[in-house]
């Protein structure tokens, strides 16, 4: 997968989780912070990163740019999701599955921030198991990666749409002709009029 130039997007950042941690050494007691940062444009590009530092501004600035660095593509259908996917990470298990329009975005946990900020308005999922922040973090960005179109895999295929998947082509073809974008059919040709029929006219 080609990496994604997240400088040249419009990114938006939520810090997920902000974790305090304290290390006993022969000094005393040394506070650092551990944060867990999503960044997305709300257009199909979504990341997710973890940022450690002794100050939490400087731990939220590194999650940022470890997010940016990690960067995916999510394939949108319609503001959804394109098929059901289920996918793990650790002991956290989380299922993600397409929704209608108007249900909105049914998640919670970790994975309500991710999909908003992949841009996914209408969809549902699930977390089973383990609800450690980074663990369904990342369980949610393996979810959304492996994820694919009927486009991509009829390409990959070298076959056409229509043909593997007739209903989803006659959709897409429903859904141009909607907004106006569905190619007119050619105006018929007018029969050539002859000397003589003009004569008699």
């Amino acid at each position: 997968m080609p990496r994604i130039n997240a400088d040249k997007l419009n990114l938006e950042e939520i810090v997920i989780k902000t974790n305090r941690v304290q290390k006993t050494t022969k000094g005393g007691r040394t506070l650092s912070f551990s944060v867990l940062v999503a960044v997305g444009d709300k257009a199909g590009h979504v990341g997710v990163g973890l940022g450690k530092a002794a100050a939490a501004p400087d731990a939220i600035r590194k999650g940022v740019e470890d997010a940016k660095k990690n960067m995916i593509s999510v394939p949108l259908v319609h503001g959804t999701v394109p098929h059901e996917v289920f996918d793990k990470y650790g002991a956290s298990n989380v299922v993600v599955k397409p929704a209608s329009h108007g249900t909105g975005v049914v998640a919670g946990g970790a994975v309500r921030p991710i999909l908003e900020l992949a841009g996914v308005t209408d969809v549902l999922a699930k977390i089973l198991g383990s609800r450690n922040a980074v663990n369904v973090a990342k369980a949610t960005i393996n979810c959304l990666k492996s994820m694919q179109v009927a486009e991509d895999i009829c390409a990959a295929r070298g076959a056409k749409v229509a043909t593997l998947v007739p209903w989803y082509a006659k959709a897409k073809d429903a859904e141009a002709a909607e907004s106006g974008f569905a190619e007119e059919p050619a105006a018929a040709e007018e029969p050539a009029v002859t000397a003589e029929e003009e004569a008699n006219a």
